[in-house]
């Protein structure tokens, strides 16, 4: 069985208190939990603080461009179908930069996860305005506030009909590796979007505010229900629901393409003699 310490990457650099901390120690509590190997798993980035996680981590990763994150993590399941691939990204690296690619992944419904770390401002780059920072907001470069509405990345997903879709906060870890691992179980494009308090360039989002404000659906509620999902990815305010809002079940990308449906790519051989005479062509 694997531990923590077989997932033990090189020392991290994020400023003391942050909460991607929480995040990368969750991430590692809860493939330990599922019993999965270092060897079995993909972690995927793109740019910004939460695209250095792959660093903190020993397992197999890549780190790529900005708001590519999920193109490569989609590529790399198609290669190779037995790997457990997370796709980490930052708000302004997913929503913003990776926005088409991340209602497209939706579309594809390719067996990943995708870990969302959300706090509010592009945290690498000081501090800007990202696609989630609410209106009205001052920033470092918006002095006279944020002019656009916030996006809401869960009511996009559930309205797209995204196979899973989820919110957690990293100051609750025991629930959010609960979340974890049921996006990482699932079959199909989990959306795990992750309340994550940057210490440094928001300070209205903070642990604090968070903990006053977030709750767990309950055992009540119905994951299945579009509608009812739709309408409760809505609230937002006074009270912050957590948990999983939505859940369909969805053929998945690699099952569908017909070139892999036997075997993915890394299991089929390769000749050049195959294709040696239309290259020839190019002498």
């Amino acid at each position: 069985m694997p531990t923590s310490e077989d997932y033990k990457g090189q020392i991290p650099a994020w400023c003391p208190g942050c909460g991607n901390y929480n995040i990368l120690s969750t991430i590692k509590q809860a493939l330990v939990e599922l019993g999965i190997e270092p060897w079995e798993v993909l972690v995927v980035s793109g740019i910004g603080q939460a695209g250095k996680l792959p660093h903190y981590i020993k397992c197999h990763t890549f780190n790529g461009l900005h708001g590519r994150t999920l193109p490569v993590a989609t590529a790399a399941k198609l290669a190779n179908h037995s790997l457990n691939i997370i796709a980490v990204a930052g708000d302004g690296d997913c929503y913003g930069e990776g926005g088409n690619h991340f209602l497209h992944a939706i579309r594809r419904n390719p067996n990943i996860s995708l870990f969302v770390h959300n706090n509010q401002v592009y945290g690498l780059t000081k501090g800007q305005a990202s696609p989630t920072t609410a209106e009205g907001t001052n920033t470092t470069i918006q002095p006279y506030g944020v002019l656009q509405e916030p996006m809401n990345p869960l009511s996009m997903a559930i309205s797209q009909n995204c196979s899973f879709v989820a919110r957690g906060f990293a100051g609750d870890q025991e629930h959010l590796k609960e979340l974890m691992k049921a996006a990482i179980m699932h079959k199909g494009f989990a959306l795990l979007d992750i309340l994550q308090p940057c210490v440094t360039f928001n300070k209205i989002n903070t642990f604090k505010w968070y903990r006053d404000r977030v709750y767990e659906l309950g055992d009540d509620y119905d994951p299945f229900n579009q509608v009812k999902a739709f309408e409760k990815s809505l609230e937002w305010g006074d009270k912050i629901p957590n948990g999983i809002f939505y859940k369909h079940e969805r053929e998945i990308y690699e099952e569908r393409v017909p070139a892999i449906q036997e075997k993915p790519l890394v299991k089929q051989k390769f000749s050049i003699e195959e294709v040696k005479h239309e290259i020839e062509k190019f002498y």
